[in-house]
């Protein structure tokens, strides 16, 4: 390799043209090269085994012959048309015959365009105004998401903290903020204020955080009693926890969900689908001007993603797959408990073994605040060390994706091992 095709070549290269250099999205001191299975490269040529898969769409791992085959049959088609295809009325069909609250659902291209879309559409089926969601909830980069989204400081709830700049004061007015499994403050923050309220966002896996039993099912029956929209953000969880999402596994139907990552196959595609009575506020011809919701998108069905969301769908529904994704993630959640148990260092393994994190605490975490009085200095050995030993993350989610094969957990298991033991020298 030559000097001008280092990483740090690349990495000098992207200071000059892109702000803090970097997309925005991981830390921009590692370029990668190229994914393939489970595993990416860096551009120094550095493999790793990839818990990151682009932040969760690659579930069944990088470029899989099969998606990678559907969609070289779509391109010479054409990329994009800006009206119906056949490949997005298909998916569209496929996915609302897969989730309990979908009968209907309108395309776009991300998981923030879905939930900013999804909180508008609440607000134009009640005629209210408020949103209520829970603090370090991550529902995209619109204005009314990046309300207490990380809040360095704390406030009382129910009042919003920006996370960004730019953000009008006015947007504040108009959040309620909730902690994340506490039954008795969301029911009375609903009873003082439902008649303002359109509708209630929650992931009902918040980030890394499972619902606590009865959790989801206070909020579904309160948002019924006062004909709040309860919307749950399925961008991460949907068709990973399992076929049918967390309102399958969890047992809840919202009155709507946003879908984005697995369904797309690593393209960019995303949704809001839910029961028909809101979905309809999406159709002018049937609502009238006044209720109506304005919606559309240049890439917004894209035949390409529709294609490869397909084929992962059709993937994903054969037999034994989610039984397999689970007694994947097990293993590696208790490969990384036998290890971490050996330093007698306080630790929980937080989320779903389709999706989890290590966070070194002595109590297991219910909520956002108490994922952020874990140990920080530990968690960052423990990222640190997992990736000098060949483990790609980010330092906040575990993604296992169906692409895991034995040797991989073999060099888990060893890159664990070491990060274990930079953790009982800090113990």
């Amino acid at each position: 390799m030559n000097r001008i095709d280092t990483q740090e070549a690349w990495i000098a290269r992207a200071h000059e043209v892109l702000p803090a250099g970097g997309f925005g999205n991981f830390e921009p001191n590692i370029i990668i090269k190229e994914g393939k299975g489970s595993r990416v490269w860096d551009q120094n040529g550095h493999e790793y085994v990839d818990y990151l898969i682009g932040s969760g769409p690659m579930l069944l791992g990088h470029s899989h012959p099969e998606v990678m085959e559907a969609v070289l049959e779509q391109l010479p088609k054409g990329q994009t048309f800006f009206a119906n295809n056949t490949l997005g009325i298909e998916l569209a069909e496929e996915i609302c015959r897969a989730l309990p609250c979908a009968e209907q659902l309108r395309y776009v291209s991300s998981g923030g365009e879905a939930d900013m879309y999804a909180m508008r559409l609440a607000r134009a089926y009640t005629g209210k105004e408020k949103i209520v969601k829970f603090e370090g909830g991550y529902h995209g980069m619109c204005a009314e998401a990046q309300m207490s989204l990380a809040p360095t400081q704390r406030a009382n709830f129910p009042n919003a903290i920006p996370d960004s700049a730019g953000i009008p004061a006015s947007v504040a007015q108009d959040i309620l903020v909730a902690p994340f499994n506490d039954p008795d403050y969301i029911i009375s923050l609903l009873a003082e204020h439902h008649n303002e309220i359109a509708g209630l966002i929650v992931e009902p896996l918040q980030r890394i955080i499972p619902p606590q039993e009865g959790f989801l099912e206070i909020l579904k029956a309160e948002c019924e009693r006062y004909g709040i929209v309860l919307i749950f953000d399925e961008i991460v969880t949907g068709f990973r926890l399992e076929y049918a999402g967390a309102q399958a596994l969890y047992g809840v139907t919202p009155d709507i969900c946003t879908l984005g990552k697995v369904i797309g196959g690593g393209f960019p595609l995303a949704a809001i689908a839910g029961k028909r009575e809101i979905m309809r506020h999406f159709d002018k011809s049937d609502v009238g001007a006044d209720r109506w919701l304005m919606q559309l998108g240049t890439l917004s069905g894209n035949p390409v993603a529709a294609a490869a969301g397909l084929k992962s769908l059709e993937i994903l529904r054969r037999e034994g797959q989610y039984k397999r994704f689970r007694a994947l993630g097990q293993d590696l959640m208790d490969m990384i408990r036998t290890a971490l148990d050996a330093t007698g260092v306080a630790f929980q393994i937080v989320g779903d073994p389709t999706l989890f994190e290590i966070v070194f605490s002595a109590h297991a975490p219910k909520s956002y605040r108490d994922v952020q009085n874990g140990n920080v200095q530990m968690a960052q050995v423990w990222n640190n060390a997992l990736r000098a030993n060949g483990i790609f993350k980010s330092a906040g989610k575990t993604y296992p994706s169906l692409a895991l094969t034995k040797e991989d957990l073999t060099i888990t298991s060893k890159a664990v091992q070491k990060a274990a033991a930079a953790i009982a020298e800090l113990g």
